[in-house]
């Protein structure tokens, strides 16, 4: 007889909003203008879903110039630097910008506080392409980026009366808060944000780990391992308790010898991993353990982006 297991399935996990509109930015511009169609970087950071788009004539690459002027060229959902689109422009090229309205938003945030005279500090991680998008926004010198609490004694602004903070979607809000308090407390004057950078499904696939961390033995993100949002997840659920915390890219990486003897699993996935990736997970516990799935939902999520006007004209 196989040994019972609860697996407490998170929810809300796997594909956000922005996500979502990226894919089908892809897809929809194969559909109008036939392959190959390039992006630049990957759309979002998946695998599986990176490579479903290349079967269908999507071609990827890591900067612009390995582009054909006369073909359609998507940038990625994570955000690019101004000079990206210039150029794009400058070379008469069709292209479209996937970058999640989310992002798009701290974006906008940037440029606001510049325009009013004032340097930003950026709390993000060093070579994200998300980091690199929005610091690409703003002149060279014009966002410090801090990625811990140590960082922010180190930083020597122009000014630190005149200083605004933004920071990338996909952190931890635990670590996060911790950054902008140590933030504050050295330049009390600093302008945050009206709204939190930090998004919605980064935020509620976090708190649905928290809620699930007590109940479980080990705790299975799946999500590919440069993907921010989803490495946050496995500390996340560290932090609130969880023994063991593995990041998976599908089924077949999970290390059944380090998971140990089970009672009860966790499972979630990053904002770019699909649910068949999350089935194909559940039916690996299947075939090994007597499982019972226990859904454990904290929000509910009905967002949706409409993707660009040049997409949905029939032309």
């Amino acid at each position: 007889m196989r040994q019972p297991l609860t697996l407490y399935l998170a929810a809300p996990r796997g594909f956000c909003a922005g996500v979502d509109r990226a894919i089908k930015i892809v897809e929809m511009a194969l559909e109008k203008w036939g392959a190959p169609v390039y992006v630049r970087h990957e759309i979002v950071h998946n695998r599986f879903v990176v490579d479903g788009l290349r079967a269908k004539g999507a071609v990827f690459v890591e900067e612009l110039d390995e582009v054909p002027a006369d073909r359609p060229v998507i940038f990625s959902a994570h955000g690019v630097p101004k000079a990206v689109p210039a150029e794009a422009a400058r070379r008469g090229m069709t292209f479209v910008d996937a970058t999640c309205p989310l992002v798009s938003k701290v974006h906008i945030e940037a440029e606001r506080h510049f325009e009013n005279g004032l340097q930003m500090v950026m709390i993000g991680h060093a070579g994200h392409p998300e980091t690199l998008g929005t610091m690409g926004q703003l002149p060279e010198g014009e966002v410090l980026l801090v990625e811990t609490v140590a960082d922010v004694a180190a930083i020597a602004p122009r000014d630190p009366g005149r200083l605004a903070f933004i920071t990338q979607t996909t952190l931890s809000v635990d670590d996060t808060a911790g950054i902008v308090e140590a933030l504050r407390a050295r330049f009390p004057a600093i302008v945050g944000p009206h709204k939190e950078d930090i998004c919605y499904a980064t935020t509620n696939r976090q708190e649905a780990v928290k809620a699930i961390a007590p109940k479980i033995d080990a705790l299975l993100v799946i999500g590919a391992p440069n993907s921010s949002n989803s490495k946050r997840l496995v500390e996340v659920g560290r932090a609130a308790g969880c023994p063991y915390a593995q990041l998976v890219q599908r089924a077949e990486e999970i290390d059944w010898r380090a998971l140990g003897a089970l009672r009860a699993v966790g499972v979630t996935a990053g904002a770019s991993a699909p649910e068949v990736l999350v089935n194909e997970v559940i039916d690996a516990f299947r075939a090994r353990f007597d499982v019972t799935v226990e859904p454990v939902e904290t929000a509910r999520e009905n967002v949706e982006f409409k993707v660009p006007r040049v997409l949905r004209e029939r032309v």
